[in-house]
């Protein structure tokens, strides 16, 4: 064959092979755009036809030459061996797609579910069912993420639906349009289904615990004496820095009930109420609900105790009938501490056995915060379970390093490590319907400000769940954001495949043809 009828048959075999195996690969994932596997196949043809009349009169030559039976025999080999390699290759990728394995070697493990999702998806008994009204080619992050679900439990099933093409079941559903527009995912466990719009493992786990959950919890915020708001008064959730907005919102999303109580009004804290918050007060509480929270922890309630540094409350001798100090005073931390700023330390210890903190290994942000103490002289069960550093100390002499605007640790100081939470019964006696009590030295860290800083977020979640007595919900959650995930929209992910899969391979292939046809025609000369 001619040099030129070489090059062409070289080129037209390449755009065949490659259009051929985009025909595969579309075959296991279907694609709207044929415009790639049309292009290759119809230029291999032509490339091919031309190649053949460029070149008929050597190959009518070769044919009749004894070498003609040779070339068939190694042919033949040839197209079997990559027959049997093709067919080969087609059942590992059919035994791979019924029997998947993964393994996620990433640092943060952020392509696995976390042991809260994992836990909850042991205990559920009914089949889960995920219904994703979107192509699974446009949202690869969203099904890379739904995907982790029904490989981590045989009872979830995971189906991709084209809303487009059923019509009928969009309307009997009654998904909203604009938020199909985006693409959703329906969560059922029977008759019973939860929408998700927001592809974050949260979202998705929260919805199962939506449907597991046999009746809702409720949080109650104390209100009317300076704590942080939840809500304006417009009844939206309030997006000032020192606000509690974002707290409850994760309260939310861990699908408990969040609401406000004025207990100066209501004169006892609600029946339905699980866990009683009173974050950062600074006025002094009536007499009548003193002994409001008195009931209410007599009769096995659980309340959160956010209090700052000397904070103008009158809950200091109510926590002491409890069994708690808290110390007159701010804990310094010169070495460990936000940018150098000494009174806002970091947590440099967590309590190993408290369900509250033992999965928690990073830190957490406390600005202004006090020490808290469960007093020698009660016979209450508290245990610390957040210290400050090594370095640090709760400075005592307030008034001095007012007048000064220095801290200078001496022997009226409290050495550190200084315990800045702690958590346990107020009862002597243990008991199912104990009451339980976390008293933490600072309420910054849970506002709006502060509270997705570090693992503050968890902390405070999981304070709320071990007063709820959700032992199984305590985990580290998600991270909201990771630096080592890169997302991408349906078609800059075909982009990114077909650069990958196709173009670079091909024009490879296409400069391997052109170098064997060069040193072909300089071997002639």
């Amino acid at each position: 064959m001619s040099g030129l009828a070489a090059l062409l048959g070289g080129l037209g075999l390449v755009a065949v092979a490659f259009g051929l195996l985009s025909a595969l690969v579309a075959i296991f994932q279907p694609v709207t755009d044929l415009s790639w596997l049309v292009g290759n196949l119809a230029i291999g043809v032509v490339l091919l036809s031309a190649s053949l009349f460029v070149g008929f009169d050597s190959v009518r030559e070769h044919l009749r030459s004894g070498g003609t039976r040779r070339a068939g025999k190694y042919g033949g080999s040839a197209i079997l061996s990559t027959l049997l390699g093709i067919i080969l290759l087609g059942m590992l990728g059919f035994l791979a797609d019924r029997h998947p394995l993964r393994l996620d070697w990433s640092e943060d493990r952020i392509n696995t579910l976390t042991e809260q999702s994992l836990d909850l998806l042991s205990r559920i008994e009914g089949d889960v069912r995920l219904r994703a009204f979107f192509l699974e080619s446009e949202m690869p992050a969203a099904s890379d993420l739904l995907d982790r679900y029904a490989y981590a439990s045989d009872r979830v099933t995971l189906e991709f639906i084209d809303p487009n093409s059923v019509p009928m079941l969009v309307e009997d559903l009654e998904l909203d349009p604009e938020a199909l527009a985006r693409g959703l995912a329906r969560v059922e466990i029977g008759d019973a289904a939860v929408v998700v719009t927001e592809f974050e493992e949260s979202e998705v786990t929260n919805a199962l615990l939506k449907l597991t959950r046999s009746g809702g919890k409720r949080v109650y915020f104390l209100d009317g004496h300076n704590e942080r708001l939840i809500a304006n008064q417009a009844g939206e959730a309030a997006e000032a820095k020192e606000s509690a907005g974002r707290a409850a919102d994760a309260l939310r999303n861990e699908t408990y009930g969040v609401e406000s109580l004025n207990l100066a009004s209501r004169g006892d804290v609600p029946e339905d109420a699980d866990v009683l918050v009173v974050a950062g007060p600074t006025r002094v509480l009536f007499e009548h609900e003193l002994d409001a929270l008195r009931r209410y922890m007599d009769g096995g309630g659980s309340l959160l105790l956010l209090i700052d540094p000397r904070a103008q409350t009158n809950l200091y001798d109510l926590l002491g009938e409890w069994g708690v100090a808290l110390g007159d005073d701010v804990v310094v931390d010169q070495s460990l501490a936000l940018f150098g700023q000494a009174t806002s330390p970091f947590a440099a210890g967590y309590s190993p056995d408290h369900p509250i903190t033992a999965e928690m290994r990073e830190t957490t942000l406390f600005p202004m915060v006090r020490s808290v103490a469960a007093r020698a002289d009660s016979e209450s069960r508290y245990e610390a379970i957040v210290l400050s550093g090594e370095d640090s100390w709760a400075e005592r002499d307030l008034d001095g390093w007012r007048r000064t605007g220095r801290a200078v640790f001496d022997e009226r100081d409290l050495t550190g490590p200084v315990p800045i939470a702690l958590a346990g019964s107020p009862n002597s006696s243990a008991g199912d319907d104990e009451a339980r009590l976390v008293v933490v030295g600072d309420s910054d860290f849970a506002s709006n400000e502060f509270i997705e800083s570090f693992r503050n977020r968890d902390l405070f979640l999981n304070a709320v769940n071990w007063l709820m007595g959700d032992i199984e919900q305590i985990s580290l959650r998600p991270r909201l954001a990771r630096a080592s995930r890169f997302r991408l929209d349906g078609a800059q992910f075909r982009r990114i495949q077909y650069l990958s899969l196709f173009v670079l391979p091909e024009a490879i292939a296409v400069l391997g043809v052109f170098t064997w046809w060069l040193r072909r025609e300089s071997g002639r000369r």
